[in-house]
């Protein structure tokens, strides 16, 4: 597949910037970074970006995750091997992804077990992670940015 930009954040001057600061904020946020890459591959499977879904699980294995939880991340309700503050933070994911699939997309339970596990702060760092993941699969979809081009 050949990609319509090279890449959006070097296209549109300032913008790339500004992420590397929401970025920095997200990372400062409290939220463990395995956490962090484990919502953002999810998001990214559910909006079938396959150039994050790359980056993803690379950053995962670089990062010494194991490959049998990398790959049960797509079924993880079902899997075993993940921590209840991770099970919560891909609920809270994929609920703030599929906000069109249902008339509450993120109920009060989903938001109220991801509040057991991370303060205020992190809760924010997690929105703005899925928030933010959301907008570079949205553009990468949108650009056809090719796997491999990272």
């Amino acid at each position: 597949m050949t990609g319509r930009l090279d890449t959006f954040t070097r296209a549109l001057p300032g913008l790339g910037e500004g992420i590397g600061t929401v970025i920095g904020a997200i990372r400062g946020a409290g939220v463990p970074e395995t956490t962090l890459e484990l919502v953002h591959l999810r998001v990214s499977q559910i909006n079938g970006c396959a150039f994050c879904v790359d980056t993803g699980t690379k950053g995962l294995r670089k990062n010494g995750e194991p490959d049998e939880r990398i790959d049960l991340v797509a079924v993880w309700r079902e899997a075993p091997g993940f921590t209840d503050a991770e099970r919560a933070a891909l609920a809270l994911g994929e609920a703030a992804t599929r906000i069109a699939d249902r008339p509450d997309p993120v109920p009060d339970a989903i938001w109220d077990e991801a509040a057991r596990h991370f303060d205020a702060t992190a809760l924010a760092g997690l929105v703005a992670q899925i928030a933010l993941t959301n907008l570079f699969n949205h553009a990468n979809v949108t650009i056809r940015r090719p796997v491999g081009a990272w």
